[in-house]
């Protein structure tokens, strides 16, 4: 069997490690512009996990289902009868779903892919402004060549699927509606329905068939930076929301399914993605299998009861074990126990980071139970090779290839595709009024309204009157983009402007609004300051997260502005003039906030609300004549910290003991939230807080990155002047070095690097996502590692840091390695001599790299972070 490996270095706008340019900086070359490299494939067998025996594959923990749409004979005759004309060429085509900038027209023509997606920040012609005419073009030309026959053999319809996960979030101009942490708040599973319709209609305006949504993670730890997906911490609630979702989008089983009107949806991510130790995206999830059942699985048990069609496998591991190849869980229980018989997709090159897969070639997903292999970069061509050599050589069963496809083509059926219209023609196509339609964004308005949640009132300060005077304040008052948050055109939710919302509304043009039509005044100052003469009545401060998308939102404590408390400052300096103070927080996740609301006269969370900001002004204020017209009904659907290490604090579950029930100590409970009404002595006092963020009783340990193995989140890579590559064998090389595993104590603990002197090379570890390293820096902590040198090096040796963006620090250790040559060593080196501007702590892309353009063999192992370092520490000052 041959297996084709290639190289890819792909700008991924879905799995961002670190951009390219800082990658050049890193090794002296310069540079201009921002590209986003993909993650490499898997590069290190994961850290060994001990497992409890009791707490896996005990099948019965599990619900059996009654499938929501009843096998029909017909279709499944028809089933068979096209898999008796189809080649393994043209089934494995079925398997492989590229992404749209790396597929031409001609490649679907030969292939015959099953389906294709955009990413995150992906348009048609690259193109961030592109008009739904440009994506139903696309779209229809893609799908004619689908059909086309003369090259592949095989007229079966594709598929586009998209992230469409708070409206059609990737085009300009549609429906934004708050993201799912605020839906949560409303519990009011038919708004979500109606939300989920109208984001249906929106979607098959551009021609696509299939949404990636709901997200279904029911999130334990809020440090994790996908908190804003889950709708609660509740499972309750995320199994309710998941049912509605389900058939807001693709109609009840019963009624108008996979109509014209509706679109596919994906259950998303299977399984325990919210659960992760510390909250760190793509890690593992050590749950028992009855809390992954009672916890994990109820967003499934509604959204499969509500006939989804398809559910995307996770990145996550659970107990060590990646879940793309996870066979238990994606066959065992989804598919036989829980008796799902549409198709699981893979997440975005998951399937590479399962040990011994690369992004190019892995059997081992497909024998899992993996349907389709989500493989954008230019991954796509040698895993379509390597798995047709593999189906052919029996790595691969004919018996598992035919009931994956069998799968993709039930659900192609069942949708109607080989009968419906091509995307260009069908009925809602190009009905380009409904994208961001006013009767959309009125649903939307109301969703922002049901979000709110009201946790401080003192003296009764809101309602407010609209004719007083208003200053509106901070830097999220007046910005749409920040008040929607991640996947919002982009992928990050970044390098938005308000012109790039046409017909959406700020937080502070709504209330601009409200206050000038009943004769007031509202005043946008987003530092707050003003003359003598505009001293206003009231202050509303709009603050909070800057926007984030998956890992680049995770972080390793909840308080908010650590270290930089400019909106604290804000706060305090208008309530130290007289003024009342109405904080509207924009986060994705409840924080630690102390000392912020002992700043405010009242306190809203407003989450992340989209694209309706006037919702908010619809809440605060009353009418002219002093009547409510909308009263607080948001309850929090996550319990909020009483200090920053409060990271788990999660509502007990019935079944739970009154042990854990009696540990749980929120500062703000779940389902708390305060209406018009309510009396004084109903409230959570929020005055007098402590400000106390505990930083030196929070008890730090040592960090291993590669003790033995590599340590979960991070792999090792190697690279020029040129590129990065992880590594997939336990030899690797490239221009610049060789490297290789070695026995130091025990089996291959260690890595022999050979420079070869013709250019600098690098080694070093990387995530897929920046960490937070914040607590360490504070510290007294330092980077330390065992090393030997063969011979004395007479060019510099850097040990070095490197964060998100074009930031590194690094530092010569080449004296040190010189003064004990051949001989192992430990040597440390204080995190405040990578502490210089502009380097980021919190946003550690990489913790660890070793380069030099000498030619010399070095020997590393054991790289710690250690928070109690040795007398030989090199030392810098603060």
């Amino acid at each position: 069997m041959t297996i084709i490996s290639i190289k890819t270095e792909r700008k991924s706008t879905k799995l961002t490690t670190v951009s390219y340019l800082s990658f050049v900086v890193l090794l002296g070359l310069g540079g201009c512009g921002e590209a986003q490299q993909a993650a490499p494939a898997n590069t290190v067998t994961p850290e060994a996990t001990t497992v409890n025996t009791d707490a896996k594959n005990n099948i019965d923990l599990w619900p059996v289902l009654t499938p929501a749409i009843a096998k029909d004979a017909e279709l499944e005759a028809n089933i068979t009868a096209l898999l008796s004309k189809m080649t393994v060429e043209q089934k494995v085509a079925q398997m492989i779903q590229p992404e749209i900038r790396d597929i031409t027209v001609e490649d679907m023509r030969k292939y015959g892919f099953g389906s294709y997606l955009n990413g995150g920040g992906a348009y048609p012609n690259n193109d961030k402004h592109a008009t739904p005419a440009d994506w139903i073009a696309l779209a229809e030309s893609l799908y004619q060549a689908s059909v086309d026959d003369s090259v592949d053999g095989i007229n079966i319809p594709t598929m586009w699927g998209t992230d469409a996960v708070h409206g059609h979030n990737n085009v300009i101009g549609a429906t934004l509606f708050p993201h799912n942490i605020g839906l949560g708040a409303a519990n009011n599973p038919k708004l979500i329905e109606q939300i989920a319709a109208i984001t249906a209609k929106e979607v098959m305006v551009t021609g696509i068939d299939w949404v990636f949504a709901p997200t279904v993670a029911v999130v334990r730890d809020d440090r994790w930076g996908r908190s804003y997906e889950g709708y609660s911490e509740d499972p309750a609630i995320v199994r309710d929301y998941s049912f509605a979702i389900v058939e807001g989008l693709q109609g009840a089983v019963n009624g108008d399914f996979l109509s014209d009107q509706r679109v596919l949806s994906t259950v998303k991510h299977f399984l325990g993605d919210g659960g992760t130790e510390k909250g760190i995206d793509q890690g593992d999830n050590i749950a028992t299998e009855k809390m992954l059942v009672d916890v994990h699985a109820q967003g499934y048990v509604g959204g499969l009861n509500a006939g989804a069609q398809s559910v995307m496998a996770s990145f996550n591991s659970w107990h060590g074990e990646k879940n793309h190849g996870n066979k238990y869980l994606l066959t065992d229980v989804l598919k036989d126990r829980m008796g799902f018989d549409g198709f699981v997709v893979g997440d975005w090159n998951g399937h590479g980071q399962i040990p011994g897969c690369t992004n190019e070639s892995c059997a081992q997903a497909a024998n899992a139970g993996l349907d389709i292999f989500m493989v954008p970069t230019a991954a796509w061509k040698p895993l379509f090779e390597n798995t047709v050599a593999q189906v052919n050589s029996g790595e691969i069963s004919q018996a598992r290839l035919d009931d994956a496809v069998s799968r993709i083509l039930r659900v192609k059926l069942r949708a109607g595709l080989f009968e419906k219209p091509s995307p260009a023609k069908r009925p809602l196509s190009g009905k380009t009024e409904l994208i961001g339609q006013a009767s959309h964004r009125e649903v939307a308005r109301q969703a922002v309204r049901e979000s709110l949640v009201l946790l401080k009132n003192n003296q009764n300060v809101l309602p407010l009157s609209p004719k007083l005077s208003v200053l509106v304040a901070g830097d999220a008052a007046d910005n749409i983009g920040k008040q929607s948050g991640g996947w919002t055109i982009t992928w990050q939710g970044t390098d938005n402007k308000n012109a790039d919302f046409p017909g959406a509304t700020s937080i502070y043009s709504g209330i601009e609004q409200a206050v000038s039509q009943a004769g007031g005044q509202a005043m946008l100052s987003v530092n707050g300051e003003f003359t003598e003469q505009q001293k206003p009545d009231v202050a509303i401060v709009v603050f909070g997260e800057e926007p984030y998308a998956e890992g680049n939102g995770d972080i390793d404590n909840l308080e908010y502005q650590r270290g930089d408390k400019r909106d604290l400052a804000l706060l305090k300096q208008l309530k130290a003039q007289g003024i009342p103070v109405v904080s509207v927080f924009i986060s994705g996740r409840p924080m630690w906030v102390n000392a912020e609301f002992n700043a405010s006269d009242a306190f809203v969370a407003a989450w992340l609300p989209g694209s309706e900001g006037q919702g908010i002004a619809d809440v605060l204020f009353t009418d002219a004549d002093g009547k409510v017209k909308h009263d607080f009904g948001g309850k929090l659907s996550f319990s909020w910290p009483a200090t920053p290490q409060q990271t788990t604090v999660n509502v007990p579950l019935a079944t739970e003991s009154a042990e854990v029930k009696a540990q749980y100590q929120p500062l703000i409970p779940f389902g708390y939230g305060l209406t018009y009404q309510s009396k004084f002595s109903d409230a959570v006092v929020l005055d007098n807080l402590s400000e106390d963020n505990l930083a030196a009783e929070q008890t730090l340990v040592d960090l291993p990155l590669f003790e033995r193995a590599v340590k979960s989140p991070w792999s090792m890579y190697i690279a020029n002047s040129a590129e990065r590559q992880g590594l997939s064998s336990s030899v690797a090389q490239n221009s610049a070095l060789t490297i290789r595993t070695m026995d130091r104590v025990v089996q291959e603990d260690a890595r022999l690097v050979s420079f070869n002197g013709s250019e600098q090379g690098v080694v070093g570890l990387i995530s897929n996502f920046p960490r937070d390293f914040r607590a360490y820096s504070n510290s007294d902590s330092a980077l330390t590692l065992s090393i030997k040198a063969t011979i004395s090096l007479q060019k510099p040796l850097w040990l070095g840091m490197a964060c998100e963006g074009d930031c590194r620090k690094q530092v010569d250790i080449t004296q040190q390695v010189n003064s004990k040559l051949g001989e192992w060593q430990n040597i440390s080196v204080s995190l405040a001599c990578f502490a210089s501007e502009p380097m980021d702590f919190g946003k550690i892309t990489m913790p660890f790299y070793l380069a030099t353009s000498d030619k010399v063999d070095v020997s590393f192992s054991d790289v710690v972070i250690h928070t109690q370092p040795g007398e030989n520490t090199v030392q810098c000052k603060k």
